[in-house]
């Protein structure tokens, strides 16, 4: 239940605005990189401090400034402060349980994602938040950990290649969602793989294992679904096209974006719905089986309480039974039984009953 609920404790009775970090505990430093570009010129850098990102600030290039790390609430509370951010933009930066969202201030459009992974150690979906600041000449993006879907986007930037240099920071804010939706593909063809191997061994071979399969399916749906459905009335408000500091433009981008989240919550429904029916199917076939051990138990009780008479009869030791004494009783009777034994199984063959 943690990948679905963020301790919030930490937080209770604090006045609005306080920065307190809610995630999984951190050891290792923040890190803080800049990316800084146009047309004609690049430039790329890992900074020690945060004042050494304050040059950027008013300079026409496009900047985008990473923090990886949220531990150190004081980082980015003085990030906050020198580019201008609400106190209560910072809280929710730092408390990784946020709703995806997204809300104009004017200065500055905020913007909360959940960026999805997969552990293939765990063979379970992974979730980390990310938040991004779009500002008229910068884009600040908060994430958890190091490490996530960017890097194609660092190498379009380094080689230029595409358009992502000739545009503003509203079409790198783009670029940057995009990505995020584009990994939900790569999260689904990995659960796909895995619904398509249940099923096989649901057809062939179902065992308690199985179920335990299914059960895991539809929690890892259920934690996709939780983070792709608010993404859509975010993709749908940054595609209408309301927002000052995102131009006409990148506006059709958007829409793109917006269409491939239709597309991911479509998928995570219809793949619901097939390991729902999985479910069904699981128990139809245990129940199917039980039904055939049963139907043969059943076959076997009936052919002997025929044979259990004649041999009840013949074992009650009563002194006048005249055919006890006949030389030919103990075979007729071996006879008479083979006879039943075998005109049963004829008749349950004619009824399809084996």
């Amino acid at each position: 239940m943690a990948r679905f609920i963020k301790k919030r404790y930490k937080a209770a009775g604090l006045p609005p605005g306080t920065p307190v970090y809610i995630g999984e505990e951190k050891a290792e430093k923040v890190r803080i990189s800049v990316i800084d570009y146009d047309e004609s010129q690049f430039q790329e850098k890992e900074v020690e401090s945060v004042e050494e990102c304050l040059p950027f600030k008013d300079i026409p290039t496009v900047t985008w400034i990473n923090i990886d790390g949220l531990h150190q609430t004081e980082i980015i509370e003085k990030i906050g402060k020198h580019f201008g951010l609400h106190p209560l933009v910072i809280e929710d930066i730092v408390n990784t349980g946020q709703r995806p969202k997204v809300e104009d201030f004017g200065e500055y459009i905020f913007v909360v994602l959940k960026m999805l992974g997969y552990d293939d150690k765990k063979t379970e979906v992974t979730s980390e938040q990310v938040s991004l600041v779009l500002g008229s000449n910068f884009v600040i993006s908060f994430q958890e950990k190091l490490g996530d879907v960017f890097e194609t986007i660092r190498s379009r930037i380094r080689e230029g290649k595409g358009r992502i240099r000739k545009m503003g920071v509203d079409y790198l804010t783009y670029a940057l969602v995009d990505s995020v939706v584009d990994y939900y593909f790569f999260i689904l063809e990995k659960l796909g793989d895995k619904i398509e191997e249940v099923e096989e061994e649901l057809v062939s071979d179902p065992k308690p294992e199985t179920l335990q399969m299914i059960h895991s399916l539809k929690r890892e749906l259920l934690f996709i679904r939780k983070s792709v459905w608010p993404l859509r009335e975010v993709i749908s408000g940054l595609q209408r096209g309301e927002y000052s500091l995102i131009s006409d433009a990148t506006v059709i981008y958007f829409r793109d974006v917006y269409d491939h989240t239709i597309q991911v919550i479509d998928t995570v429904e219809t793949f619901r719905d097939m390991v729902s029916g999985m479910l069904d199917t699981y128990l139809s076939s245990i129940s199917n089986r039980m039904n055939e051990v049963m139907k043969v138990l059943t076959i076997i009780a009936t052919i002997f309480i025929p044979l259990t008479f004649i041999v009840g009869i013949y074992g009650m030791n009563f002194e006048f039974m005249p055919e006890l004494k006949w030389h030919w009783s103990y075979p007729a009777v071996w006879l008479v039984m083979i006879g039943v034994f075998i005109g049963m199984i004829v008749y349950f063959k004619k009824k399809k009953w084996l």
